[in-house]
């Protein structure tokens, strides 16, 4: 077993495994640990660093400094340019995300076997017997009643007398203390990313982990993936240091995210018509409910409710998420004394939000100095749907007894009384006028039997090459209108396993 960090100029560093994992984050641990249980000697190679939880950050800025991929720049340009939420670190997103656990619905084999040609009851079963054990190893809860908080109790309360279906959030959490520091990382040690379990599980299995290894390629014998290279980058100081190189003597699992991904493979003179194309994901905004009684928010877990009664019709999920006080002023429109007074209001805010499951398709390619650069924009029927989940959660706030509501809308009055929560059916449908997120990413090497269509096959094998496989959100086809994690998870140990019986 070995981790390998840093290395300056010079000190140029060479390793070889059976198999070599390009990523840490769900898709990546998650093949890895599979590949290592097998018997397999692994290397997960991760661009970001290793961070203790000790050292996690207790800011939004520290996260983005420390955590986030770019400081949080990765952008999608479209009508509108809304910010990709990624992290570079070992254990990726599953670091800074609010480790929500949502298996694979049904109807997602399905339309992967109509659409896509995939086994439908082969890959669900595999692929559910996978989240079973994760449920069982990664110690997946109910938010439990101390750690829900006032926001949660409130989401809870206005979805009731609203009269749709809501939860409470399943997660992959172990005792939940509600610090509300999911997004800065959980120091608490609560949360199980993968950097937590994983990752040290393939190194006591005679692994290695080589960090802060940004891959600039895969190197090819022929059609064979054989090793992946690149050249070290410093976590603080962003220096470039001495060049890797990480052989592979059975195949290569990229496992980069749905950005990352395409465009590794890209570098690498991977030829697909498909690669970079069909890229999806939930874009996503907030409404903020103001409340007489105090909030504090940030007491309780991060996201503790939630519902799908309207994944299919029209196609949202509603959630609650708390954001520490820097992001909510950065939501509050004015600054200087008009800020400050309207930051008054900070302890009895909270946050609700939807995730519009929409249809639209954008495209990953490479961009400058080789970094992903996506296209994406919604269509007039996905921004009807992202405004009517803004109008669902506002709905909320008022059924769950608001006095005020702040939609941070361009165009729309600052805020909104709950007897004008109407005005928001007729709120603008220009994307400009929103403050939106893409989170839940898809797409970009997406699966399926037809090479004129996909990258990669129903093992994640891509088409057309030998030892080279994709293990991450980029290989699912469509949106699933619920949080992606468990099911790449479920995709990423079916498809080591499919490695070991090859």
């Amino acid at each position: 077993m070995s981790h390998t960090a840093f290395r300056d100029r010079g000190e140029d560093f060479a390793l070889e495994a059976d198999y070599v994992v390009v990523g840490s984050g769900a898709g990546g641990a998650a093949a890895a640990v599979q590949l290592a249980r097998g018997g397999a000697e692994v290397a997960i190679v991760e661009a970001g660093a290793w961070r203790d939880p000790a050292d996690y950050p207790v800011t939004a800025y520290g996260a983005m400094r420390d955590l986030l991929d770019d400081w949080g720049s990765q952008i999608a340009r479209g009508r509108a340019l809304w910010p990709v939420v990624q992290a570079r670190c070992v254990g990726g997103t599953t670091v800074v995300n609010s480790a929500i656990c949502v298996r694979t619905p049904g109807d997602i084999f399905e339309q992967w076997k109509r659409e896509r040609g995939l086994p439908e009851r082969a890959l669900s079963e595999r692929v559910w017997a996978h989240q079973d054990t994760v449920e069982r190893e990664l110690c997946v809860e109910e938010v439990p009643p101390a750690a829900r908080g006032r926001s949660n109790e409130l989401a809870m309360l206005g979805a009731k007398r609203e009269g749709y279906e809501s939860h409470w959030i399943k997660r992959y959490v172990e005792g939940c203390e509600g610090t509300g520091q999911c997004l800065q990382g959980c120091k608490k040690l609560r949360k199980q990313s993968t950097n937590l379990n994983y990752v040290p599980e393939v190194l006591e299995r005679g692994g290695h982990v080589v960090s802060a290894a940004p891959v600039e390629r895969v190197r090819f014998e022929g059609r064979r993936a054989v090793a992946v290279e690149g050249r070290f980058s410093h976590p603080r100081e962003r220096r470039p240091g001495g060049r890797f190189t990480v052989r592979a003597r059975k195949a290569v699992v990229i496992a980069a995210s749905a950005t990352h991904s395409p465009v590794l493979l890209m570098r690498s003179g991977v030829k697909s018509r498909a690669l970079g194309q069909e890229f999806r994901a939930h874009p996503g905004t907030g409404v903020f409910g103001v409340y007489d009684e105090p909030v504090d928010m940030n007491i309780g877990a991060t996201q503790g409710w939630a519902s799908t009664a309207f994944r299919e019709e029209p196609g949202l999920k509603l959630e609650t998420l708390s954001i520490p006080m820097e992001m909510v002023a950065s939501r509050l429109s004015g600054g200087g004394v008009a800020l400050m007074e309207r930051l008054r209001d900070y302890r009895h805010i909270c946050m609700w939000v939807q995730a519009c499951r929409a249809e639209s398709k954008g495209t990953v390619k490479r961009g400058f100095g080789g970094r992903p650069s996506i296209k994406y924009g919604l269509d007039r029927a996905d921004m009807l749907r992202f405004r009517e989940g803004m109008y669902l959660v506002a709905r909320t706030h008022v059924a769950a007894g608001a006095k005020k509501l702040i939609p941070g809308i361009h165009g729309m009055p600052y805020e909104l009384s709950p007897n004008q929560v109407d005005l928001l059916k007729e709120a603008p449908l220009d994307p400009r006028a929103y403050i939106a997120i893409l989170s839940h990413l898809f797409g970009g090497c997406v699966m399926g039997t037809d090479p004129a269509t996909s990258v990669v096959d129903g093992s994640g094998r891509v088409h057309g090459y030998e030892g080279l496989i994709v293990a991450d959100a980029s290989v699912i086809p469509t949106n699933l209108g619920v949080n992606p994690q468990h099911t790449i998870m479920g995709l990423a140990m079916t498809f080591a396993d499919d490695l070991l019986a090859a």
